[in-house]
């Protein structure tokens, strides 16, 4: 009988939440005071989109492998098939690498004469359907590629005009993922161009996560929330150190803008390709981890259904449920407005894509990839963007990049992109600590604490082009009694 009552003030509470203003908004940690969490002015998410798309995907952004980087046109069906199997040998499908995307270059010159789009017969001759059941057989999923334009950046069919059918067809098939790009694309505005797609993916009942790439050209930020599930901040990376660093500094322009169901993309990884050295791909890696965009309060928006679910899930399966029963069984609201952060595991981060021939991963390329302590901030609950906080030296080319973590905890990365190895210090004010706090200190790259008790600041060697990582974890941390 308590637990039924419970599950009445549950409805009672989600037919509330749906009364409410659209700018009411719940706090992600009440009671906690603004000044004792590191969530601060510092960490600025007050841009993150009030109606962000809701297809009931990228609750977490997406992780997994795109062909384009490695392969670019030079791609076929035995590849992507061979890429899955290694996805799974490896261990990275387990980690949480589940897309395996087919970018540019896989259907033929031309449509056919019912106007649909033909994988090219002398490269998938087995078709995107086999090629799909195949994927999907080994627990992972399928993306294919498109353009918003007449046609695709390699001059291939594109889908301007022709959304309803495309995808119609690639439903079909089983397709999972949609990267949608930006060539021959008229001169038509792309708030106008990629709208229609997001909605034939949407009527065709297959849930098919749709990635914009319009290259960060008309600032889609500001607008791609209410379109996709993704969005490219910045134009294609290319395997260098000034691609990859000049692609971390505009991402980071964008950091208050995502959030559940759509988030900010700075591109796939380059990690394991050849052109940088291992310093600068573990920066690469830690950078685009700590890089979150999204909002540090639970807005009320269409993804109500999906707060009921959570409601309902954390009241009847919860093994903390008791705490919302008084002796009297009387439902006690409270406790359960302190705890509900806890439970939207959608609140993450921003997406992670392996760019390299995972058929022939190298040690260090695997070693980098897969540092579950590093994904871990990835994909973080929480889910506020880190950002750079502070840099110094020769054109602040010593930098200090920092995020709020669940738990009351911070990520920082010390990232030295100075031609000489540089010691690093990170000053508590910088990154929103109290200058009195004692935090201990886990480098997330030696995988050991290295420090149990330090206070007002922490200073590392670092190698040239290089990064330390690390989380910081508050000694006492205490619940205010309000």
């Amino acid at each position: 009988m308590a637990k039924w009552s419970g599950i009445v003030a549950v409805v009672s509470l989600t037919v509330f939440l749906m009364s409410v203003t659209a700018a009411a908004v719940l706090p992600i940690h009440p009671y906690l005071k603004v000044e004792d969490t590191f969530i601060s002015q510092l960490y600025d998410t007050s841009n993150y989109g009030f109606l962000q798309i809701d297809n009931g995907l990228a609750r977490t952004p997406q992780m997994g492998w795109s062909t384009w980087n490695f392969f670019a046109c030079n791609i076929n069906e035995t590849v992507i098939k061979e890429t899955a199997d290694a996805l799974i040998s490896t261990g990275l499908a387990s980690l949480g690498y589940t897309y395996v995307n087919i970018d540019d270059c896989w259907s033929r010159s031309t449509r056919n004469l019912k106007g649909e789009m033909i994988p090219d017969p002398k490269t998938f001759p087995s078709g995107i359907k086999a090629l799909a059941d195949y994927v999907h057989s080994k627990g992972l999923k399928l993306g294919v590629y498109s353009d918003a334009g007449i046609f695709t950046c390699q001059v291939r069919p594109g889908s301007l005009f022709q959304e309803k059918n495309d995808a119609e067809l690639w439903a079909s098939w089983g397709v999972d993922y949609l990267k949608y790009d930006n060539c021959y694309n008229l001169g038509l505005p792309p708030q106008k161009r990629y709208p229609p797609m997001r909605d034939a993916l949407n009527d065709t009942g297959r849930t098919i996560f749709y990635a914009l790439c319009e290259w960060g050209i008309d600032d889609p930020a500001k607008w791609a929330g209410k379109i996709g599930n993704s969005w490219r901040t910045t134009d294609d990376i290319n395997d260098t150190w000034i691609s990859m660093t000049t692609i971390a500094d505009i991402n980071n322009k964008w950091a208050s803008y995502a959030g559940p169901g759509g988030w900010n993309d700075p591109d796939m990884l380059e990690v394991g390709n050849g052109g940088m050295n291992y310093h600068e791909y573990k920066g690469h890696f830690s950078i685009w981890a700590l890089m979150k965009a999204t909002h540090n309060y639970i807005f009320l928006n269409s993804s109500l259904v999906f707060l009921f679910d959570c409601l309902m899930e954390y009241f009847v399966s919860s093994p903390f449920s008791k705490q919302f029963l008084r002796s009297d069984n009387k439902f006690v609201m409270q406790p359960f407005f302190c705890e509900i952060a806890c439970w939207f595991k959608w609140r993450m981060s921003a997406p992670l894509i392996i760019g390299c021939d995972v058929r022939n991963i190298t040690a260090d390329t695997l070693k980098i990839l897969s540092n579950k302590e590093v994904i871990a901030v990835d994909q973080d609950p929480l889910g506020v963007q880190g950002r750079r906080v502070y840099a110094s030296g020769p054109d602040g080319c010593q930098q200090v990049w920092a995020g709020p973590l669940s738990r009351n905890r911070l990520s920082m990365v010390l990232w030295n992109r100075c031609s000489k190895a540089a010691t690093i210090t990170a000053n508590w004010s910088a990154i929103g600590l109290k200058p009195s706090i004692s935090v201990s200190m886990r480098d997330l790259w030696k995988h050991e604490v290295v420090s149990e008790n330090t206070v007002g600041s922490f200073s590392a060697r670092v190698n040239a082009h290089g990064c330390e990582m690390y989380i910081l974890t508050p000694r006492r941390a205490t619940r205010s009694s309000t």
